[in-house]
């Protein structure tokens, strides 16, 4: 039997992207053994504390590095880097499990029945189909708090819409190609609107804005529109609403 192909570059690239970043850059592919090194990777130059490393971006498989040039050089900054990546896969200890409300249809999704008629399929079974699925957060971008996800039923793979709206509402739960996505601030979207949540993504009240975070597992379940302005009026005050469960891998 043929060994199957690692998604894992032979060793992994590091780029230099402009005067004050590195992109270290483990694999062509979308994967979750890919997204969950890159996340390994991050804790382990969170740790490490370099001095002059301003902040870390993870995204799908790779993660840039962004550093303050007067403090730390390019070189010895490569160096450090290649110390703290791991030679073999390491998997998270630990993963968070999170439940969004959404409100499906209508004024809150306005691209429900147009990806229904697609699929020649109703709206029911849409819902059913988008809740029923299990997401990953592949990276956090385009927008403060925006979560690109993977996990999307091949049942609902749907062209991005030909014709992209100059803004779409805070906390959209839409649908693009293979991926899903929640969005965090009214934003210019090519994505189709299914739904929205009451659930902010981004909230600089909190100590950490970002609710969500790479390697993320999230799941949707469906409220009605009366309960989804019950909830958006605790969210506007601070609540949670999304529902988080951490559980040892």
């Amino acid at each position: 039997m043929a060994e199957s192909k690692s998604p894992f570059h032979p060793e992994p690239r590091l780029l230099q992207a402009g005067d004050g970043a590195l992109t270290v850059e483990i694999s062509d592919a979308i994967d979750p053994d890919v997204n969950d090194m890159v996340v390994a990777i991050d804790n382990h130059i969170a740790e490490a504390t370099i001095d002059g490393v301003i902040e870390t971006i993870p995204t799908y498989r790779s993660i840039q590095v962004v550093y303050d040039p007067m403090i730390v050089r390019s070189a010895p900054l490569v160096e450090r880097l290649k110390q703290l990546i791991p030679d073999h896969f390491e998997a998270p200890s630990e993963r968070r499990h999170w439940r969004f409300p959404v409100c499906y249809g209508g004024d809150h999704g306005m691209d429900l029945d147009f990806v229904a008629e697609t699929h020649a399929i109703t709206t029911d079974e849409v819902i059913d189909l988008h809740s029923g699925a299990e997401y990953r957060v592949y990276m956090i971008g385009f927008a403060p708090g925006f979560s690109y996800l993977g996990g999307l039923a091949e049942a609902l793979h749907t062209p991005r819409r030909q014709n992209p709206r100059t803004v779409t509402p805070a906390s959209s739960v839409s649908i693009g190609g293979v991926q899903a996505a929640i969005s965090s601030v009214p934003v210019p979207s090519g994505w189709h609107m299914l739904g929205r949540t009451p659930a902010r993504t981004f909230d600089r009240r909190r100590d950490q804005a970002f609710l969500l975070q790479t390697g993320d597992l999230v799941k949707f379940f469906p409220i009605k529109a009366g309960e989804f302005d019950r909830l958006d009026k605790l969210a506007e005050k601070g609540e949670l609403i999304a529902e988080c469960e951490t559980t040892v891998t």
